[in-house]
């Protein structure tokens, strides 16, 4: 039975180094207290605030992580930049900031320019259907440290937010709908146990081995990550711009899946929720979990398991946020509800 551990993943312990790592940034609050970008607390929070007066200041960072590793056996770079961007922008939305820039770092070695070529591509294309702006960027040839044809991308972002449209799931009660979106697939989270999984079946190419629908497994696997956040500003506003329906709580479903990310939202309430229909898992989910003969639980705190974004509205607001998001072409479906229970219970 293959587990994410065994991939060489520690979820426990990257979630201990985390809380590690955010203490010590808590305690740089400090240095600017009553001064303008104090740091604002956000516990168990997707993303970073500062406070500027009228408005937060919002960054995060993060990366594409192992799905380079994938891009490399295939030779197909230019979905990568979808990913990059999805990564934060999405994070943002969570608590209803627009992102509006990003920058980009890739470690390489050795330099390949149709390499670059082909990922900026992706990254341009990605920022412009987000009206997000690249100011600058990073590129590092790290021999020693970045293996031979290898390499890793990570990003900077920043995003603005109304102090009055901060999302903080104060308002979240029990009866809530919780509205799922559907996932593109596997996202950027997880791959190092897709990976494991589909070596261990098909040995070192099995990138090149056939899906089953006319695609190769390392296409499927280099699905772009959907982006919801233009579509979820289109309801909630960006800045400046007008709120058309009321989003209590936004959840990004990534590392640590549903289990893992929903609580985040919850765990200032006090409540839980209740899932008795969970959107439908793509059919590489499926057959990962039977070729890695992979635990239920295991798959949905490792992937994102068909559910990208889960939003918590006013049972009101149903029928016009399922509408929405079909006009944008997105399926989206009620998942359950808001109980008085802790925990996610599926």
């Amino acid at each position: 039975m293959s587990t994410y551990a065994e991939a060489g993943v520690d979820i426990d312990k990257g979630d201990k180094c985390s809380a590690l790592a955010y203490a010590a940034a808590k305690r740089t609050f400090a240095g600017r207290k009553n001064k303008i970008g104090s740091g604002v607390v956000i516990e168990g929070g997707f993303t970073g605030m500062m406070d500027f007066g009228d408005f937060y200041l919002v960054q995060n960072c993060d990366g594409v992580g192992t799905k380079t590793l994938i891009a490399k056996m295939i030779n197909k770079y230019d979905t990568l930049g979808y990913d990059l961007l999805a990564m934060v922008a999405d994070d943002m939305i969570v608590v209803g900031a627009e992102c509006i820039s990003m920058t980009n770092t890739i470690d390489i070695h050795p330099i390949d320019e149709d390499l670059i070529c082909s990922a900026m591509k992706g990254l341009e294309k990605a920022c412009l259907e987000e009206n997000v702006v690249i100011p600058g960027g990073e590129i590092a040839e790290l021999k020693g440290i970045v293996e031979s044809g290898t390499f890793s991308w990570n990003t900077d972002a920043v995003g603005i937010l109304e102090k009055d449209k901060y999302i903080d799931t104060k308002d979240i009660k029990v009866g809530d709908a919780v509205i799922g979106l559907q996932s593109s697939g596997v996202h950027s989270n997880g791959l190092s146990l897709v990976r494991h999984v589909l070596k261990e079946k098909f040995g070192e190419h099995w990138a090149q081995e056939d899906f089953g629908d006319g695609r190769k497994w390392g296409e499927v696997m280099l699905t772009p990550t959907k982006i919801y956040h233009r579509a979820i500003l289109d309801l909630i506003g960006g800045y400046k711009e007008e709120r058309k329906i009321k989003i209590k709580g936004i959840c990004h479903v990534t590392g640590g899946g549903i289990p893992g990310n929903l609580p985040r939202i919850l765990k200032a309430t006090g409540l839980g929720a209740k899932l008795d229909n969970l959107i439908a898992p793509q059919e590489e989910f499926k057959k990962l979990i039977e070729f890695g003969n992979i635990a239920k639980n295991e798959a949905y705190r490792t992937w994102n398991m068909g559910t990208g974004m889960i939003l918590v509205i006013e049972e009101k607001d149903e029928k016009a946020v399922l509408k929405h998001f079909e006009e944008k072409r997105i399926k989206a479906q009620r998942m359950g509800e808001i109980v008085e229970k802790e925990g996610v219970m599926f």
